[in-house]
C-alpha cells in the first residue's frame, strides 16, 4: 500500500477531529468525564465565554457524545444537564492517552496535577495499545497500515 495512492477526505481521523479536535470540545469532555454536567459549573470551571461552552455542546450532542436531560431547580428555568453517552464514554482511551502524554512531557516540575487511578486496587489507569490477540505495542513501527473496507483511491496520484 502507498499512503499516497488513496484519498484521505473520509478519514476517520479527520472525522472525529471535526467533533472533538477543538480545545473547549476536549475540556467539555474532561468536564464530563469528572462529573460536572451543568452548564453553569462547566463555564465556571473552564473560564471559557457562554457562547463557547454552548457551541461545543450543541456539537457535542448533536453527535450523540453527550445527552442532555432536562432539570428544574425550585423557582428557575427548565435547564439541561449533560451527560455522557455509550459513544462519550468510548472516548475516555482518548483522555487518557492525552492526559498521559501531558503528565510526561508538559507537567510541572511538581508533578501532574490529576492522578487517575484504578477504583478497585488503586493503581495508576494507563491507555495501552495492543492488538486484538493481547500484544502491546511499544511503538507505531510494530503495527502496519493497509487500506479498509472504506478506502478510496485518489483520483490522481502524487
Amino acid at each position: 500500500m502507498q499512503w499516497l495512492d488513496y484519498d484521505t477526505e473520509n478519514c476517520s481521523i479527520q472525522r472525529t477531529l471535526d467533533i472533538i479536535g477543538e480545545k473547549w470540545s476536549l475540556m467539555v469532555l474532561r468536564e464530563a468525564f469528572n462529573g460536572v454536567r451543568r452548564f453553569d459549573a462547566i463555564r465556571n470551571h473552564l473560564g471559557a465565554s457562554e457562547a463557547v461552552i454552548a457551541a461545543r455542546l450543541r456539537t457535542l450532542v448533536a453527535a450523540g457524545i453527550l445527552s442532555a436531560t432536562p432539570y428544574k431547580e425550585p423557582g428557575h428555568r427548565t435547564r439541561n444537564e449533560y451527560r455522557l453517552t455509550q459513544k462519550g464514554f468510548d472516548l475516555y482511551p482518548v483522555l487518557i492517552s492525552l492526559l498521559q502524554w501531558g503528565d510526561k512531557y508538559e507537567a510541572d516540575t511538581a508533578g501532574p496535577p490529576l492522578l487517575v487511578t484504578h477504583r478497585e486496587c488503586g493503581e495508576p489507569v494507563l491507555a495501552v495499545i495492543q492488538c486484538a490477540g493481547a500484544h502491546v505495542l511499544d511503538s507505531p513501527r510494530e503495527s502496519q497500515v493497509s487500506p479498509g473496507p472504506g478506502a478510496k483511491l485518489r483520483n490522481s496520484v502524487i
